[in-house]
């Protein structure tokens, strides 16, 4: 099972990128997935996740400027960002629950970052 992060680079402040996420390989099912981040000296920390169902949640500190969406059939999840900020600056990890048949329990999966840079 594989998660490849791609989408991340360099803005200005106010500006938007938008983060793509896709899991591949063999597996039964993908349950929630999600976006975390760990800036320089900090602890990574959740951003959001959405469940199979589109159900979200949000971090307070993204509520307004950041929106999940996932596609099921493409087993990928999205991350717009609006509105950056330098505070937002990172490295950006996607998670996912993944079943890798139907006897076995979710396991967690972790692409392998991409760096988020806003500028002043």
């Amino acid at each position: 099972v594989q998660l490849q992060a791609s989408g991340g680079g360099l803005v200005q402040a106010g500006g938007s990128l938008r983060l793509s996420c896709a899991a591949s390989g063999s597996f039964f099912s993908v349950g929630t997935m999600g976006w975390y981040r760990q800036a320089p000296g900090k602890e990574r920390e959740l951003v959001a996740t959405i469940m199979t169902s589109g159900r979200t949640n949000y971090a307070d500190f993204v509520k307004g400027r950041f929106t999940i969406s996932r596609e099921n059939a493409k087993k990928t999840v999205y991350l717009q960002m609006n509105s950056l900020k330098p505070e937002d600056t990172a490295v950006y990890y996607c998670n996912s629950k993944i079943q890798s048949t139907p006897y076995r329990q979710e396991n967690d999966y972790w692409g392998q970052g991409t760096l988020v840079t806003v500028s002043c």
